[in-house]
C-alpha cells in the first residue's frame, strides 16, 4: 500500500462471501436532497466533469463495472460509508444522492440503484456498479456488462420535511462517556444528538436531520475532533 493511501488495500477484489437477500432487496426511490458539497463540477486526471442538473430525460448505455473491497468502509463522494454488498453505485455526472434503473443489456436484468458516489474515472466505463448490485445484475462472473441506465427522476414533495440522516461520530463500550462526548460536540454546534446502542456498542450520533445539506453542513464541523464521522442514512 501507497504510504499516502487512504485505503487499507492495494488491489480491488470480491469479498469472501455473497450478498445476503437482505442487503440487496429492492430499492423504494424516496426524494432525497441534493448534495450540495458533492454535486460541484471537478476534475481529476486532468479531465473535466460537468454534474447534471436536469435529469428528467437522462438515459445512457455503456460499460458497467464494479468495484468492493478495497472501498468497503471508506466514505463515498457525499460524505456516506461505502458498503459494498448495498444497491449503490458512482457514477461521473448524475446527482448525488440519486436513484437510476441499471439493466444488463446481456441477460436483461434490472435492478435499482443509488448513486452516491463518483466514478468509474476510466475512459470506457460508464458506471461503477457496488459489488451488491453486480452480484444482482450478473456483472461479476466477466467484471464487465453493457448496461443501460434510466435515470429515476422524483419531485420534492410540498410537504417534505423527513429525517433523513444523522451523523455517527464514533461508537464505543463506555456508555457514560459516550452521553459526554456526544452531549458536548452537539451542544458545541447546538444540534440534537442521540446514543443508539446494540448489545454493548454505543452509536455516538448527532441528528436526526431532515436533508443531506444539514448532515454535510454538520460533518465538516466535526472532522477535526471526529476526523471518521460519517454520514448514515436512516
Amino acid at each position: 500500500m501507497s504510504p499516502t493511501s487512504r485505503y487499507d488495500i492495494t488491489q480491488d477484489h470480491a469479498p469472501q462471501r455473497l450478498p445476503t437477500a437482505q442487503e440487496i432487496k429492492n430499492i423504494v426511490p424516496i426524494y432525497l436532497e441534493p448534495s450540495p458539497w458533492a454535486n460541484k463540477d471537478y476534475q481529476v486526471n486532468g479531465s473535466s466533469y460537468h454534474v447534471l442538473t436536469d435529469v428528467t430525460e437522462y438515459k445512457s448505455t455503456g460499460i458497467a463495472s464494479w468495484y468492493g473491497q478495497k472501498f468497503h468502509g471508506h466514505k463515498t463522494s457525499n460524505g456516506e460509508i461505502f458498503d459494498m454488498y448495498q444497491l449503490s453505485a458512482a457514477h461521473k455526472t448524475l446527482p448525488i444522492p440519486s436513484f437510476a434503473k441499471v439493466t444488463n443489456l446481456e441477460n436483461n436484468k434490472s435492478t435499482i440503484v443509488r448513486v452516491n458516489d463518483r466514478g468509474p474515472f476510466h475512459p470506457d466505463r460508464i458506471i461503477d456498479l457496488s459489488y451488491g448490485a453486480a452480484y444482482k445484475l450478473g456483472v461479476l462472473k466477466h467484471g464487465t456488462a453493457n448496461v443501460s441506465i434510466e435515470m429515476i427522476s422524483l419531485k420534492r414533495p410540498a410537504n417534505f420535511a423527513k429525517d433523513i440522516c444523522k451523523i455517527q461520530l464514533a461508537a464505543t463500550s463506555n456508555l457514560t462517556a459516550a452521553r459526554t462526548k456526544t452531549k458536548h460536540q452537539a451542544t458545541e454546534i447546538n444540534v440534537p444528538f442521540v446514543i443508539e446502542t446494540n448489545k454493548e456498542i454505543h452509536r455516538m450520533l448527532l441528528g436526526p436531520f431532515s436533508s443531506f445539506t444539514q448532515c454535510e453542513q454538520v460533518i465538516k464541523k466535526v472532522t477535526f475532533n471526529y476526523p471518521k464521522a460519517f454520514i448514515k442514512l436512516m
